[in-house]
């Protein structure tokens, strides 16, 4: 059997992933933090990565507990974490998990998927297993937050396949690396409504060298009914729509984004 570890798909860009500006500068925070706030510990982060929500969330008083798959995130939020106060690492969990099937033995007021990780599954049994998973671990009356992008019509239709275009110029690393990253779509396939994604670092060294790794995953597009559908067959409740993190409705700005709250009953088990 292969393991997490031999599959960890960010293995090789792991250190990298906080220098990249798009993820870096990601204008999501304050809609996360303000989440945590009102809805109290605990909170659980789905795809927590490197801790880019989950750190924050911690410093704001939250108890959160972090889930991811790739051990190499989750390395990078630990080396993090040390830098942080003794109060704030204290309000930290980090669990290796399959956001398919995963059994923590509590439930939260609030679990949160930030920035598409729920996209990286193909099939509807999986993206059923991850809701229901979720479901499983709120509390009665608890919340989800689900943040998809919104298909834009024009991009799936006139956007290049096999074409490499630069996504995030030039920097400097801490260490004297230049760092620049390109994007490429692999492949279609619009049946399954998937795309084969290529993202390309290109770490320079100080002596010239460029060494080129390159991040290979699927990432599946859902459009609203199709979503909200999901959710509701997994036993959500949809309590509100978002194309933006300014929390502007649905429809405000094309293509904008798919972010849904979703809430359990409060009188379900």
């Amino acid at each position: 059997m292969t393991s997490a570890r031999e599959m960890d798909e960010y293995g090789l860009i792991a250190e990298l992933y906080d220098h990249v500006g798009l993820y870096r500068d990601r204008p999501d925070l304050e809609f996360y933090l303000d989440a945590a706030r009102e809805a109290g510990s605990p909170v659980l982060e789905i795809g927590c990565g490197t801790g880019r929500v989950l750190i924050p969330t911690a410093r704001e008083g939250i108890d959160i507990t972090g889930l991811d798959l790739s051990p190499s995130m989750l390395s990078v939020c630990r080396q993090r974490l040390l830098a942080e106060p003794d109060q704030v690492r204290a309000r930290v969990e980090l669990v290796e998990g399959d956001m398919r099937r995963f059994d923590l033995g509590r439930t939260f007021q609030l679990v949160t998927i930030p920035f598409r990780p729920f996209q990286h599954l193909v099939s509807v049994e999986d993206q059923l297993a991850c809701l229901g998973s979720i479901r499983r671990h709120l509390v009665p009356g608890g919340s989800l937050i689900l943040d998809l992008f919104n298909p834009s019509l024009e991009a799936l239709v006139n956007r290049p396949v096999g074409v490499e275009a630069e996504d995030t110029p030039e920097t400097l690393l801490p260490d004297g690396r230049r760092l620049s990253r390109s994007f490429r779509i692999v492949s279609q396939d619009r049946g399954a409504q998937a795309n084969q994604v290529e993202l390309i670092y290109h770490v320079t060294q100080p002596s010239g060298r460029t060494d080129r790794l390159v991040h290979s995953f699927t990432m599946r597009y859902l459009f609203r009914y199709e979503a909200e559908h999901l959710l509701v067959r997994a036993g959500f409740e949809i309590a509100a729509l978002y194309s933006g993190y300014d929390r502007s409705p649905f429809g405000a700005t094309y293509p904008g984004e798919l972010i849904f709250v979703a809430r359990k009953g409060a009188n379900q088990a």
